[in-house]
C-alpha cells in the first residue's frame, strides 16, 4: 500500500530508469513500513575486534538480562576458543595431497604448515565468564530506582532535551539510576536533588559496591561531558543513531510506555487507523506477555515490541560530535525520524550557544524532500 501510494505522488522522471525508481520507492517504502516490525525481527551484524575487547565483550554478553544474548556471548566465546574456519580448507587440503604424492615428508609439513588449526583468541577468551559487578549491581540499582521514584507517573518531556550543567555527583547519581527505569533525565535528577546528599553518595556506592580490582567502573561512570541530551524517539530510529560511537550512550530499556510514532505519510495513504489498530494489539499482546508465569517473561515479552514504540537514551558528547551528528543524520537521504531528532539537537545547541550555530552545516528538515534521491 505504501509503494503504490509513493508512486502515485512521485511519478518516474523519463531520465530514470524504472528499475532504479522503483528501487528507491521501495526503499522510502520500507522506511515507512519498518515501524510494525518486531525487535523479533532477525538482523545480520559483523565486527572487527581485537581479543582484549571481545574479551570484555563477551564477559558484558554473559551477563545481559536476555537469555539469547547470553547465549550470543557464548556462541562468541566458543567461536574464539576454537579452531577458526578455514575458508581454504578444501583447496589447501588438495595441495597437501598433490605434494604427498610426490615426496611424502614434504607432504607431512606442508599438511602441518597449511592445514594447522588456529584459534583466534584460545588464552584471553578462556577466562571470560559472566560478571558478578555488572549482574548484582544492575539488581541492585534498579531497586533503588524503583524505591526513589516509587509509583510516580511519567511526567511529559520533549523529545530532545539538551540538558543543563549541574555538580558531578547529582549527574553520576541521576545516571546510575536513569538505565534502570523509564524516567525522563529531568524528572530522575529531581527526585535525586530532593533526596539529599546522603541519598546520592549512597546511590554512588550502589555503582562500585561489587566492583573488584579487575572490573571496569560502569559506562554510567563516563560523566562530565558539556553536551548531554535526554531523547526519546521510536526505536528503529534509535538504531540507527546507536551507531555512533564516539559518544556515551545510556539507554533504558525497551517499553511500550512512552507510546509510539506514527509516519505522517499514514494518513494521506488511508491506513492509519489500521496502523494504529496493529500497534495498539501489539501493546496489548506485550502486556499480556510480561505477566505470564514463564521465567524471564518481561525480557521475553520485548521481543513483540515494534520498532516504532519509543525508547529513552541518554547521549553524552563533545561540540564536534553534536556537529558531526546533526550535520550527517539532517541529510536529505536519511530517515525522517533521526532527521528530526539530529536537527532538533542542532536547533537546542543553536538556543543555548548563538555564537555557535554559524559553526553547524545542516539541512532543515522542513524543505520537501526528493523521494527519489537516496
Amino acid at each position: 500500500r505504501m509503494w503504490l501510494y509513493l508512486a502515485e505522488i512521485t511519478p518516474k522522471p523519463a531520465e530514470v530508469k524504472q528499475d532504479a525508481y522503483e528501487r528507491a520507492l521501495r526503499a522510502r517504502a520500507f522506511d515507512i513500513s519498518r515501524y510494525l516490525l518486531p525487535l523479533a525481527t532477525n538482523t545480520s551484524l559483523g565486527e572487527i575486534v581485537n581479543a582484549r575487547t571481545l574479551e570484555t565483550q563477551v564477559a558484558r554478553l554473559l551477563s545481559h538480562t536476555h537469555q539469547e544474548i547470553r547465549n550470543l556471548g557464548g556462541l562468541l566465546k566458543r567461536a574464539a576458543t576454537s579452531p577458526a574456519y578455514n575458508m581454504n580448507h578444501q583447496s589447501l587440503r588438495e595441495l597437501v595431497e598433490e605434494i604427498r604424492a610426490v615426496d611424502p615428508r614434504l607432504g607431512a609439513r606442508a599438511e602441518q604448515e597449511l592445514l594447522r588449526e588456529v584459534c583466534a583468541a584460545p588464552t584471553l577468551l578462556k577466562y571470560a565468564d559472566p560478571n558478578p559487578y555488572q549482574i548484582e549491581t544492575r539488581r541492585e540499582l534498579r531497586q533503588a530506582a524503583a524505591e526513589l521514584m516509587g509509583r510516580s507517573p511519567i511526567t511529559p518531556a520533549e523529545a530532545v532535551d539538551l540538558l543543563d550543567e549541574e555538580p558531578l555527583e547529582v549527574e553520576l547519581a541521576t545516571t546510575l539510576l536513569y538505565e534502570h527505569c523509564h524516567y525522563s533525565y529531568r524528572q530522575i535528577r529531581q527526585a535525586v536533588e530532593a533526596a539529599g546528599e546522603k541519598m546520592r553518595r549512597e546511590i554512588i556506592d550502589l555503582g562500585v559496591r561489587h566492583r573488584s580490582k579487575h572490573d571496569e567502573m560502569l559506562r554510567a561512570f563516563c560523566v562530565g561531558q558539556h553536551f548531554r541530551f535526554d531523547i526519546l524517539m521510536d526505536i528503529g530510529g534509535f538504531r540507527d543513531m546507536h551507531r555512533h560511537r564516539r559518544c556515551i550512550q545510556i539507554g533504558q530499556g525497551f517499553t511500550t510506555k512512552h507510546g509510539y510514532d506514527a509516519p505522517e505519510e499514514l494518513e494521506a495513504a488511508g491506513v492509519r487507523s489500521g496502523y494504529d489498530a496493529a500497534m495498539n494489539r501489539a501493546s496489548e499482546v506485550v502486556e499480556k506477555l510480561a505477566q505470564s508465569p514463564e521465567e524471564e517473561a518481561e525480557e521475553k515479552s520485548h521481543y513483540a515490541i515494534p520498532l516504532g514504540f519509543r525508547k529513552r537514551t541518554l547521549f553524552k558528547m563533545d561540540f564536534a560530535e553534536v556537529v558531526y551528528i546533526s550535520e550527517l543524520r539532517t541529510t536529505p537521504a536519511g530517515h525522517t525520524s533521526y532527521r528530526r531528532v539530529a536537527y532538533a539537537m542542532y536547533e537546542a545547541v543553536a538556543r543555548k550557544y548563538p555564537a555557535l550555530a554559524k559553526h553547524f552545516h545542516v539541512h532543515d528538515v522542513s524543505e520537501p524532500v526528493d523521494l527519489l534521491q537516496r
